[in-house]
């Protein structure tokens, strides 16, 4: 594989999740409240972003290992052995994370939101909304 594509973060997270081995493995299970902190080059893209909205955050998640193809989901060796593109590790050959969130608060550069699992200074790729059957955008 020649290609090799470059990702600037546009921002990085800001949480008190600093350990992976004690963080929860889904935002959705105890994860604390985080804030999202963006680069002023990208401030236009965040002036639509709204209080209550759920937005999809793709992060890099730079401390995951990048070798590993198979797993024993949630680290439990009871489960059978499992490719890793049928699991949410975040050890993967391209370690991107996908997290849905609730915005709580829109201050300047900075969204704080609910249900976020990734660590302290974890890049952030991207940010897209959530769209339902009425949504066009």
């Amino acid at each position: 594989m020649a290609d090799e594509y470059l990702l600037r973060p546009v921002g990085r997270v800001s949480s008190p999740l600093t350990d992976a081995a004690t963080a929860p493995r889904q935002g959705d299970e105890g994860a604390p409240e985080a804030w999202l902190v963006f680069d002023p080059s990208v401030a236009r893209a965040l002036r639509d972003v709204r209080v209550g909205a759920d937005l999809l955050v793709l992060t890099w998640l730079d401390r995951a290992r990048r070798d590993v193809l198979a797993v024993r989901p949630r680290g439990d060796e009871s489960r059978p052995e499992t490719g890793v593109f049928s699991t949410r590790s975040p050890h993967r050959p391209n370690p991107i994370g996908l997290h849905r969130v609730r915005v709580l608060a829109v201050d300047g550069l900075r969204l704080r939101v609910a249900d976020l699992g990734a660590l302290d200074g974890t890049p952030l790729l991207d940010v897209k909304p959530v769209l339902g059957a009425a949504d066009e955008r």
